[in-house]
């Protein structure tokens, strides 16, 4: 384990042409291109930092009805400020995205509110 730990922490500080000589020895020698892993690499822990960043907007997508449709139509209009008319149609023609941009929060409230009545949801 102490071993792993000495090589990532050299790989860390590679300089920029040494992770470029490394990838193409890894390259040449065994047919791997890490173009992403070397750019992380080159530029140090806060380029993984980054690449891990977390997602901020969300699509709420209506897959499913469910057995409650009715009930759904009624969560539908209410969530999405919509018509009956207009909520039905948009449970009828599933997949649907009930709201599109939303924040983390609102997303998951939104996917906890549909699915309480039945709906299958998720989030993109």
């Amino acid at each position: 384990m102490a071993d792993l730990k000495a090589f990532a922490e050299q790989l860390v500080n590679l300089t920029v042409k040494e992770v470029t000589e490394l990838a193409q020895i890894l390259k040449d020698e065994y047919g791997i291109e890490p173009a992403a892993a070397a750019v992380a690499v080159a530029a140090g822990p806060a380029a993984g930092a980054a690449a891990a960043e977390e997602k901020t907007s969300f699509d709420v997508v209506l897959k499913s009805a469910g057995a409650n449709k009715l009930q759904v139509v009624k969560k539908v209009k209410d969530v999405a400020n919509l018509g009956l008319k207009e909520a039905k149609e948009m449970v009828d023609n599933v997949p649907s995205v009930v709201k599109e941009g939303a924040t983390k929060e609102e997303a998951e409230n939104l996917k906890k509110e549909l699915e309480e009545v039945g709906a299958e949801v998720e989030l993109k």
